[in-house]
């Protein structure tokens, strides 16, 4: 059933409990039947990037690709209204990330995009605005999007670093491949 005043929840038509036993299944099956070195490339690919191979396993199987871009939202950048510079901690896992991924960041105002590129060359990709606080849920998409479509990023390939609730929600708002939080990207245990 869909339409009008459905929530896109699971249906409730029969045969979902037989739909939900096989999907389960098949699951089980596809996961240990992995090549070793699928495995090992993947292991590998999580420690390039800087992630916990269960954090990059599990965004790679819910959104069926690589991660190829992650987007920063300023605040997890530690970036501040006088400071279009970030940290040298930030900088230096921003360099690890050289060449691996797109390194994207989402701007607050009054820091321009343009200056935080300045300040941090060679360590951000591209900038551009974030979303303001008060943007409507279709004006938040559609800026992200167009940051994400400007560098030729898949969607379902670009995973969000925030650091507050409202940015968590712009992977949903945009249909992107996932959240990490700030502090596991930046201080890892």
């Amino acid at each position: 059933m869909s339409g009008l005043g459905h929530n896109g929840g699971p249906t409730m038509e029969p045969g979902f409990g037989f739909r939900k036993l096989a999907w389960t299944k098949a699951r089980a099956q596809l996961l240990p039947s992995l090549p070793l070195q699928v495995v090992r490339l993947r292991v590998a690919r999580a420690k390039r990037l800087g992630l916990p191979y269960n954090t990059y396993a599990t965004i790679r199987a819910t959104s069926g690709m690589d991660i190829v871009g992650f987007l920063f939202s300023g605040n997890a950048l530690e970036l501040t209204r006088g400071r279009a510079a970030v940290p040298d901690a930030v900088a230096a896992r921003l360099v690890l990330l050289d060449g691996a991924v797109d390194r994207l960041a989402a701007i607050y105002a009054p820091l321009h995009p343009g200056a935080v590129m300045r300040a941090n060359a060679g360590l951000v990709d591209a900038a551009g605005a974030a979303p303001g606080f008060g943007a409507k849920w279709g004006e938040v998409r559609a800026g992200l999007r167009t940051m994400l479509r400007d560098r030729k990023l898949p969607l379902d390939g670009v995973v969000v670093v925030a650091a507050t609730a409202i940015e968590r929600e712009w992977c949903a708002t945009a249909g992107l491949a996932g959240v990490i939080h700030a502090d596991a990207m930046f201080r890892p245990a």
